[in-house]
């Protein structure tokens, strides 16, 4: 499947969508192999991403009349550049069409995105063992940000930080 591919084509996604956002994240979940944490509800991403104050943005890639992939991307502000940037929280794109050049263009959208709202990068998180996402990153041309490590904080300890005894 050559990436110029006739029948390929991203667009951002609507609240008709939900559906199809839901199965692709699902299917995310289940390559990450996290189906425990995945908890959202269509009606919790109608809300949040088409509701009064959406919070995120979807571009979704299809073949045909088959979606194939996603991307969801959330604004995020620097202190340090006095300015917002693009944070990718999911890339995917189903087994059947990875290596076909989906996850390039579903990138790309998402430059002229960043670009459209004044952000000058991109930023998102990637699993260590996620091999093939790691070597596509970096295919791209985008760099690890050395020094720096993800922490969480959520579940009981969230719970405990916010009601101290």
């Amino acid at each position: 499947m050559p990436i110029d591919n006739p029948n390929l084509v991203t667009r951002s996604a609507t609240v008709q969508d939900t559906p199809v956002i839901f199965a692709l994240l699902r299917g995310l979940a289940e390559y990450e192999q996290l189906v425990s944490d995945f908890v959202v509800t269509e009606s919790d991403l109608t809300q949040s991403l088409f509701g009064p104050d959406p919070i995120a943005n979807v571009i979704l890639a299809y073949d045909g009349d088959k979606a194939v992939g996603l991307a969801v991307f959330c604004q995020r502000y620097s202190t340090f550049l006095g300015r917002q940037y693009l944070y990718l929280e999911d890339i995917f794109v189903v087994l059947s069409h990875r290596g076909s050049g989906i996850g390039r263009k579903l990138m790309e959208q998402a430059a002229l995105l960043a670009q459209s709202l004044g952000s000058t990068m991109i930023e998102w998180s990637v699993l260590n063992w996620n091999e093939p996402a790691i070597k596509f990153y970096e295919h791209l041309g985008a760099k690890p940000v050395d020094g720096w490590k993800t922490y969480r904080l959520s579940g009981q300890e969230l719970n405990q930080l916010a009601n101290p005894r």
